[in-house]
């Protein structure tokens, strides 16, 4: 089920972005909307499933309840019952999903190395990419058309990565949502890259203690 989990994630990731070249409306986009609503379904399924066959429930429960609610289809039921929000708040509804696609993402990713902090580096480091790649999409699609800076997505991708590692770009956005995510980029930056330290830190640590004990005779003097 996290395979399929996974699979589902990407291709979601690959369907909004596809729209967003296109610069179509996902609203307006049946398929998309139905794709969405049953990736979601599939989603609180996998919980549900999980929880049933989890060692301690209560504290899976307690774990993976984020991982629930950003499981609600709350784009689809907020145009079934035409529920009045703003083009922006509209846009940032649709990557509710994609966040749980993302955690799973992380995850998964996460389960391939068996030392605790490597794999750990490996899912906020897939985190981070993730967010910089969603936030790129974002800045393109709500600047592009009232910011005379960004001309192309390389430009809002490259402009999210600059952001990303707290070093800024001379761009400014100009949209609410532009500057939402120039808020939530540096913030990211600061939290994940810390680890990059940890990491390379618990790295050089284990490989000079294997090398000790290649040669236990160099410190005998």
């Amino acid at each position: 089920m996290n395979f399929i989990v996974l699979v589902l994630s990407v291709l979601l990731i690959v369907f909004m972005s596809v729209l967003t070249f296109r610069k179509e409306s996902f609203l307006d986009n049946h398929a998309y909307m139905q794709f969405q609503f049953w990736v979601c379904i599939w989603f609180i399924i996998d919980f549900f499933v999980c929880i049933r066959y989890a060692d301690s429930k209560a504290r899976y429960f307690r774990s993976r309840i984020f991982f629930l609610l950003l499981s609600i289809p709350y784009l689809n039921i907020i145009s079934y019952y035409h529920i009045p929000l703003s083009e922006d708040a509209m846009y940032f509804m649709r990557f509710i999903p994609l966040a749980r696609g993302a955690l799973a993402l992380s995850i998964v990713i996460g389960y391939v190395s068996s030392n605790a902090v490597t794999s750990l580096f490996m899912s906020y480091l897939s985190i981070m990419l993730l967010v910089t790649y969603f936030c790129s999409l974002i800045f393109f699609q709500r600047e592009q058309a009232v910011n005379p800076e960004v001309q192309t997505y390389w430009t809002a991708l490259w402009w999210s990565f600059m952001n990303m590692s707290t070093v800024g770009c001379y761009i400014n956005p100009m949209t609410v949502a532009g500057k939402i995510v120039a808020v939530v980029l540096p913030i990211s930056g600061m939290i994940i890259f810390p680890l990059f330290t940890v990491y390379l830190t618990n790295y050089v640590t284990r490989v000079a203690t294997r090398l000790h004990d290649r040669n236990p005779a160099d410190d005998t003097d």
